[in-house]
């Protein structure tokens, strides 16, 4: 046992009764809009944060005012699918109980609503469990929503490897009974107080957040290598599921300055049948949780846990919890790290269309109304909606007979109809400014913008028909997966950004900063003398993160451990 001071959140973990804290009482004060400061760490675990409008702080403050607190809510939903009576329900929801009216698809395969009051906390949720819908776990030192692969070509394989998303959701899933009695009225239960409510996590929880992916390969769509934990499906040769391979260690969060934090791609521990699945699961969940960093939360993701244990050693530490072996893994190869947009047909005869929304934001404006149309189609659709971890929506399992009014529908509230260039495709955003209290520049609101400028450059250069994922975000926590995009901006400071190159749009390799702190005006420089060169030195079919690899602009990083090593 260490004799190191413990982290504050790990006392305030223990001294919260399960999680419960002074939270009925901090959201019954209504005399602030805010909760107490301990209880802003407990909120996390039942899927909310805390925030307030960056755009108004100073004129409010001006005011003497405190500032205008909300909230942000995330849903759990493994692997993103929702039916249509969910949706009408979220979609009411977002209009009736939130400030600003919108739906925000995210990069953890789920949606989330901004600007909450905290009076509207506990309808909103109770609003969500009439459809079957919780955030229990969506955000804290637990498991959070587990991701999969979009993937309705395959259906059969789809269909279980979403079913396993589910399984592995609910397996894992805190066993405290405070979200019941705190938001849903559940009566509280007079037990012991060394009545154990935590067998596996136990008081402490996790060190620090935990993200677990299932993936289908050739496509990499839920990036595993930005996950503690995942699943790669491996096919049984006639179209279903013989096990998978489990990677751990995979997480892109780092601070700037800090060079003993970085992002890391995950390793592969080896094969387990499908039998194992949950066996495996809440085995390398333990082993971070006994051998995790809970003295510096900088250090305590999974991935330094296997870098500093040795992947051999964290292996052996999960095989033990497991009480069995993996076996050894199976050959796989991903290809592509994007969603397919437009209409796709499986192999029972639907048909499924997966549309772009720019940053995620379902919302009403003066170019397109997007948040009517997926109303109006959701009293429609027979099937159901797909996020993908991507940010985009696909409307799935679309019968052959109501392809024509499904599309129609599409182009008359602007989902389709708009031509999106193969960058703009390839991007994402994280929400950054005004309502993110940790974004240092902005993202949402800013890189569609600069997209369309690098638009101009990639034509102007002959090469606009390349895919190029590019993705920004306000901080380097990497909420938007910045560090497995093959250009990316990371923000330093009100419009400079960390300008980073090299990743393999595959989502296998990690890219390194190219250029630090600099604006707008020299990133379209950098751009332009870039894609200039791409357009005349490349090879045939070479990605634009090859090729920067390739004439030396960075180094190849596939160990986080030399992401910060100088060109």
């Amino acid at each position: 046992m260490s004799d190191k001071k413990l982290a504050a959140n790990e006392y305030l973990k223990i001294n919260s009764n399960y999680l419960r804290g002074t939270l009925e009482e901090s959201v019954a004060n209504q005399v602030t809009g805010a909760v107490a400061d301990d209880d802003t760490q407990l909120t996390k675990f039942h899927g909310f944060y805390m925030q307030d409008d960056r755009d108004i702080r100073n004129e409010r403050k001006q005011q003497k005012l405190e500032p205008k607190h909300t909230f942000m809510l995330r849903a759990r939903i493994p692997g993103g699918v929702i039916d249509m009576p969910q949706w009408l329900q979220i979609d009411q929801i977002a209009e009736e109980l939130t400030d600003y009216n919108s739906i925000r698809l995210t990069t953890r395969q789920t949606f989330q609503y901004h600007g909450i009051l905290k009076r509207n906390l506990k309808p909103l949720i109770k609003g969500l469990y009439q459809v079957k819908l919780d955030s229990i776990a969506a955000c804290g030192d637990v498991n959070r929503n587990v991701m999969a692969t979009t993937n309705p070509i395959q259906t059969q394989l789809q269909k279980e490897v979403h079913e396993w998303s589910v399984k592995i959701s609910e397996h894992l899933l805190p066993k405290t009974r405070a979200y019941f009695e705190l938001w849903l009225d559940e009566e509280k239960l007079e037990t012991p107080a060394d009545v154990e409510q935590e067998p596996v996590y136990g008081k402490t929880y996790l060190p620090r957040k935990f993200k677990i992916a299932v993936a289908v390969p050739p496509y990499n769509d839920v990036d595993i290598s930005a996950n503690d934990l995942s699943f790669i499906a491996i096919e049984d040769g006639k179209g279903g599921l013989a096990g998978f391979n489990v990677c751990a260690g995979g997480g892109l969060g780092s601070t700037h300055g800090d060079v003993n934090t970085y992002p890391q791609l995950t390793r592969v521990l080896g094969f387990c049948k499908l039998e194992d699945t949950l066996d495996f699961a809440q085995a390398v969940m333990m082993t971070q949780r006994d051998n995790g960093n809970r003295y510096d939360r900088k250090r305590a993701r999974t991935k330094y846990t296997v870098d500093d244990m040795g992947v051999d050693a964290f292996r052996e530490a999960t095989e033990k919890h497991a009480g069995k072996k993996f076996e050894a893994a199976r050959d796989y190869e991903f290809t592509s790290q994007g969603d397919r947009f437009g209409w796709v047909e499986d192999m029972n005869g639907n048909w499924h269309l997966t549309l772009f929304l720019e940053a995620g934001r379902i919302v009403d404006d003066e170019r397109r109304t997007i948040k009517t149309g997926l109303r109006e189609i959701a009293k429609v659709h027979k099937g159901e909606y797909r996020m993908t971890a991507n940010q985009n929506i696909m409307i799935a399992n679309v019968a052959a007979a109501d392809k024509a009014q499904i599309e129609e529908m599409c182009k008359e509230y602007g989902l389709l109809g708009t031509e999106h260039s193969p960058i703009m495709l390839n991007s994402i955003a994280c929400v950054a400014l005004p309502t993110c209290a940790l974004a240092m520049a902005e993202s949402e609101r800013y890189l569609p913008r600069l997209i369309e400028k690098f638009d101009v450059l990639a034509q102007k250069h002959g090469v606009g028909d390349q895919e190029i994922v590019t993705r920004m975000t306000g901080c380097p926590n990497g909420c938007g997966r910045p560090f497995l995009a093959e250009v990316a901006f990371v923000g330093k400071g009100p419009g400079k950004y960390n300008m980073y190159l090299g990743a393999d749009g595959k989502g296998t390799r990690l890219n390194q900063m190219y250029r630090e702190n600099i604006g707008e005006e020299e990133i379209l420089a950098e751009m332009d003398t870039i894609l200039a060169r791409y357009s005349k030195e490349r090879e045939q079919y070479e990605r634009f993160g090859d090729y920067v690899v390739r004439i030396g602009l960075v180094k190849p990083v596939y160990d986080g451990r030399e992401f910060h090593a100088t060109n």
